[in-house]
């Protein structure tokens, strides 16, 4: 069971929780039809994106018995059998179309078939293009936010979607950023030839500061003051900067840039991640 797990990346679940963002930041979380909706929609876009995973474990077996960690993931290491991961591939995926059906809305529905589409062309070839293998890493990131908002039909500020854009930019060119460091040399990932670390490290940090900037404009915009009834939000925007140089300390180190393993890797980020949280929620829900 544990070699199924692995296979379905249920710890890269972390990223899907973005899908709930819509509905924390809209002051409605604990209403009970929009929490149960949210909640569906989450264990959908899992189960689609664990589709997505061993596609492309599939794709790349050969390529990532070279490299130094994906050579232990269950395929590349002939733990699980090709034959097998097709058919849990095939069972996940009519799973997840189920529980999305079971909240069904054109806009979010054809937004989670987006998903699949890129990320398929991704697995299937796209990730050998520079730019647009990071432009399809940072859509993934902004399509959960968009699907957590559709499915329950929340608006959500532009200043929150440009934040999240910008975030996204910043983990997918520090992700490209450590593996070009830590595979100089290696043929596992071939879009790397076009890349150079002052290319990756400039457009990392610049996208790292518009995301500071984003966010505080949202947290003192007169319509998210006007929204929440009170200014307190703003005081949010010193966790936001420790939480981004504590991220920027762990991409600087021996990290090999993936968002995930950066963050459950480090409990002092994890622990500014849920002063945030509970922070966020004392602004919005304790009035």
């Amino acid at each position: 069971m544990k070699k199924y797990l692995k296979l379905l990346r249920v710890h890269h679940y972390i990223k899907n929780f973005l899908i709930f963002g819509a509905l924390a930041c809209s002051g409605n979380f604990f209403c009970k039809d929009k929490l149960i909706t949210t909640i569906l929609g989450f264990i959908s876009f899992c189960l689609i994106s664990s589709v997505i995973y061993i596609i492309n474990d599939i794709n790349d077996i050969e390529k990532d018995k070279l490299h130094p960690t994906k050579k232990n993931r269950p395929l590349a290491s002939g733990e699980i059998s090709k034959f097998n991961g097709i058919i849990t591939a095939i069972i996940i995926a009519t799973a997840g179309i189920i529980f999305n059906l079971s909240i069904f809305k054109i806009s979010s529905s054809l937004l989670l078939l987006l998903y699949f589409v890129l990320n398929l062309g991704y697995s299937l070839g796209l990730k050998n293009i520079p730019i647009i293998d990071i432009t399809i890493l940072v859509s993934g990131f902004l399509i959960r936010v968009l699907y957590g908002a559709w499915i329950t039909n929340i608006d959500i500020s532009n200043w929150l979607y440009l934040t999240v854009i910008a975030a996204s930019f910043y983990f997918a060119l520090g992700k490209r950023r450590n593996e070009l460091k830590k595979l100089k040399g290696a043929k596992t990932r071939k879009v790397l030839e076009s890349y150079s670390e002052q290319f990756l490290d400039k457009n990392m940090y610049m996208c790292l500061t518009l995301t500071n900037a984003f966010y505080a404009l949202w947290s003192m915009d007169k319509t998210t003051i006007a929204h929440y009834g009170n200014e307190y939000l703003i005081f949010t925007v010193p966790i936001v900067l420790l939480i981004t140089m504590k991220y920027s300390m762990n991409i600087e180190g021996d990290s090999d840039g993936d968002p995930v393993e950066v963050l459950i890797h480090d409990k002092i980020l994890i622990l500014l991640c849920l002063v945030f949280i509970i922070t966020m929620f004392a602004i919005l829900y304790l009035k």
